[in-house]
């Protein structure tokens, strides 16, 4: 078997590319900034093929206010005052909009976006009717990979949590690094091998 020039170029330029983003990712994970978040598991189809969870975040938008006042309720003292901490959502349906993520005290924040700010893109985030505002969901889920062989715990028993810890890449959504199972208060981490 014998390769032309042509054929080898190609195949060089297209590690050099498979490499870059391998590096970039890796780089990535040191460097970024990472966070344990609170993960739901749910099934939904992708069009390629492959074992793999997509599990939708749970992001803090406390310091963030929702696009209308008229989603929200305040939780109010017995002389009818609002207290300064936290409110829930009050629209009967989702209200989505777009924010800026960040950690603050071990956590993933969700800041909104001005709609008039047309500069940052941003993630989606969506605010469940009667969710609480530490309880708000990353629309886009995110996809864990696992092995084709491995045992998946499905669904969770009462009492446990599913948490994903990610790095927060300068744009884009959160990715994935390893889960962990909460069970009555004790951390076990996942390893599907």
């Amino acid at each position: 078997m014998k390769f032309s020039k042509t054929s080898v170029a190609l195949l060089l330029i297209q590690l050099a590319l498979v490499s870059s983003i391998v590096a970039k990712y890796l780089y990535q994970r040191v460097v970024c900034p990472r966070v344990w978040a609170h993960a739901v598991s749910y099934d939904r189809t992708l069009s390629m093929r492959g074992r793999y969870l997509g599990l939708q975040l749970t992001v803090d938008g406390c310091q963030s206010t929702l696009p209308s006042a008229f989603d929200v309720r305040f939780p109010r003292n017995i002389d009818g005052t609002t207290r300064p901490n936290g409110y829930s959502v009050a629209s009967p349906q989702p209200v989505k909009f777009r924010a800026n993520l960040k950690i603050q005290n071990n956590k993933l924040v969700a800041i909104r976006i001005p709609e008039a700010d047309l500069r940052s893109t941003g993630v989606m985030v969506a605010a469940l009717p009667g969710s609480s505002c530490d309880a708000l969901r990353l629309e886009t889920p995110v996809d864990f990979y696992i092995a084709e062989h491995a045992t998946i715990m499905t669904p969770l028993k009462p009492g446990q949590e599913l948490w994903v810890e990610v790095t927060l890449p300068p744009q884009g959504p959160p990715r994935p690094i390893q889960l962990a199972l909460k069970d009555d208060g004790a951390w076990r981490p996942l390893a599907f091998q």
